[in-house]
């Protein structure tokens, strides 16, 4: 195993296993050393970011994104509490309807809420308590902020079927426009593992020399990757040509089971964590997609606090300003380098107050 993906992965464990540590303080909403005591903005608001963990650079640099607009306000950024759900709906929903009473709902909330169907409940919560909220990624397609007044503030997803189109493409024309791929995909419930999964299908469809061999899930996990791969090995061999990652963190996986096996074939991410920009430079990972996660952290507990503290009235904004798509940049070795530089050697400063700067339309749903 190499150095990069062994350390990797066994960083991913040890942050995994310490916020689950950190989880059973408190009653029973898990946050950040330092902000277990009820820490809120001066103006009497309380800013939480509801996700994941932060074991995964995607998800560390969405709550960067959190902290850095709270730092724009002149505060210290455990101003922000961090409710970690581990991927479970259920504890995402304890952890904000704890948060909301605590606060007596004068709340500020950032939050993804792991799957579809949760969604509403925590939005109901939200609203119920008289609390503020902008979600991203995954919500029901007939459940819309504008439908909830000003308490749902907005939406923002990334048009997952467009850049995995794109990085598909990218893919079967290193395969030289025919052969067979295997598609690594996310937890099957998530928006972002759908969309993803469609994107491939779609170039597909214009090639119809590259056959998709097998879909399978490795919820977005790095071991869980490796694993399936080694059995797609096991089971295809060298029919495999190609493969197609819904994120970067699995596509670390598919490398080493490909090196474990002395193979060599093209793969790409989803995310265009550091890591994996820098696979993309070296050769190792043939493209990945950059979905801007700091800005997505950063403008969505911004739009929940200015909603909250009166800076704009959500329900005057136009539908495209309450659910739209984040930016997407597709990075290939011709451009990785600049895009490091732009994006990856420093946080690029954003003015947290103009915010639609970067997004991308209205969302749109399939019919």
């Amino acid at each position: 195993m190499s150095t990069f993906i062994r350390d990797f992965i066994e960083r991913e464990k040890i942050n995994r296993r310490n916020f689950l540590l950190a989880s059973a303080m408190g009653a029973g909403s898990l946050m950040l050393p330092g902000s277990l005591r009820r820490a809120v903005a001066a103006d009497g608001t309380a800013m939480a970011w509801s996700y994941r963990d932060r074991a995964s650079a995607y998800w560390n640099a969405i709550v960067s994104g959190g902290e850095a607009y709270v730092e724009s306000l002149g505060l210290n950024k455990s101003a922000m509490t961090s409710l970690i759900n581990e991927g479970s709906s259920e504890k995402s929903l304890s952890d904000i309807k704890a948060f909301l009473a605590k606060n007596n709902g004068n709340c500020a909330i950032a939050c993804d809420p792991t799957d579809s169907p949760n969604a509403r409940p925590v939005v109901e919560a939200t609203k119920a308590a008289g609390g503020y909220i902008s979600t991203i990624w995954n919500k029901a397609d007939d459940l819309h902020p504008w439908d909830f007044g000003d308490n749902y503030v907005s939406h923002m997803s990334w048009s997952g079927v467009q850049p995995s189109k794109e990085a598909a493409i990218k893919l079967i024309e290193a395969m030289g426009g025919k052969g067979a791929i295997v598609h690594v995909g996310g937890i099957p419930a998530n928006i972002p593992a759908i969309e993803r999964l469609e994107g491939l299908k779609q170039a597909l469809a214009e090639y119809p020399d590259v056959q998709l061999l097998d879909v399978q899930s490795a919820d977005w996990d790095t071991a869980k990757a490796a694993s399936l791969m080694s059995s797609f090995i096991t089971r295809y061999g060298d029919e495999i040509t190609g493969v197609h990652c819904a994120n970067d963190n699995m596509a670390y996986g598919v490398l080493e089971a490909l090196k474990a096996e002395g193979m060599t074939l093209p793969v790409t991410g989803f995310d265009g964590n550091p890591e994996a920009v820098k696979m993309v430079i070296d050769g190792e990972l043939l493209a990945t997609v950059f979905t801007n996660p700091f800005w997505g952290g950063g403008i969505s507990l911004a739009l929940a606090h200015q909603a909250a503290t009166g800076a704009f009235k959500p329900s005057d904004e136009p539908h495209d300003h309450r659910e739209f798509y984040g930016p997407s940049i597709v990075v290939t070795k011709a451009d990785a380098e600049a895009f490091k530089a732009k994006y990856m050697d420093a946080n690029p400063v954003y003015d947290w107050n103009d915010r639609w700067s970067l997004a991308a339309g209205p969302i749109v749903y399939s019919k």
